[in-house]
């Protein structure tokens, strides 16, 4: 049998008790040109020092979270298993983000989540996910070719940029990624043993025949 849980609330909120607010992701994605040999700007942050999902990561693969990531009921910890509140991103910076977003992306659209979410009705802690999506025409603003060289341009300045001491090299948001998605593509997914239990179990709960692990 696996054993396990997933435990997940909302981060703090600088200068509040508890859980507060939602880690109200924030993502930016920018074209390259077709031929580029950059992949496509992508960032996708939180606004908590560190997403729930990395949390549900560490736990399975047993790897501590990194200082000042997250509390045990206002206790910092490293532990992923006692790990309950991500903290916020910079602080009040990050609280400050994390509540305009939520204006913005359910206030804004007529489904509050924060205000629910601390009501005294139990239905509204259940979970709940809304988005703003923006879409920009670099078409119109001038031409969209210039646009995507003007990127791979400035994406090429940055990578030319001299190193740090230590560092692996200058990266932009999304390239490791992409070279991750790559190899994955090629070899396969690595899974640790506890999630791999897990979906062995849920599978044959479901009567599905899961993939063969390659070594």
């Amino acid at each position: 049998m696996c054993l396990g849980r997933v435990r997940g609330r909302r981060p703090a909120y600088t200068g509040a008790q508890g859980a507060a607010v939602a880690t109200s992701p924030l993502a930016i994605a920018v074209p390259t040109a077709a031929s580029s040999v950059h992949a496509p700007l992508l960032l996708d942050m939180a606004t908590a020092t560190i997403a729930l999902g990395r949390i549900r990561e560490a736990r399975a693969s047993g790897t501590p979270l990194p200082e000042g990531a997250a509390t045990e009921d206002g206790t910092p910890t490293t532990d992923p298993e006692k790990a309950v509140m991500p903290l916020p991103l910079g602080g009040a910076k990050g609280s400050g983000m994390s509540l305009a977003f939520e204006l913005l992306t359910s206030v804004l659209v007529g489904a509050p989540i924060f205000s629910a979410f601390h009501s005294d009705d139990p239905k509204a802690r259940k979970h709940r996910q809304n988005a703003l999506l923006i879409a920009l025409d670099p078409a119109a603003f001038g031409d969209p070719d210039r646009f995507t060289a003007d990127v791979d341009t400035t994406l090429s300045t940055l990578k030319g940029l001299p190193s740090a001491d230590g560092a692996a090299g200058v990266f932009y948001p999304g390239e490791r990624s992409a070279a991750v998605a790559a190899e994955r593509a090629e070899k396969g997914v690595p899974v640790t043993p506890k999630v791999w239990c897990e979906l062995t179990e849920s599978a044959e709960r479901l009567g599905i025949a899961p993939p063969t692990p390659v070594a």
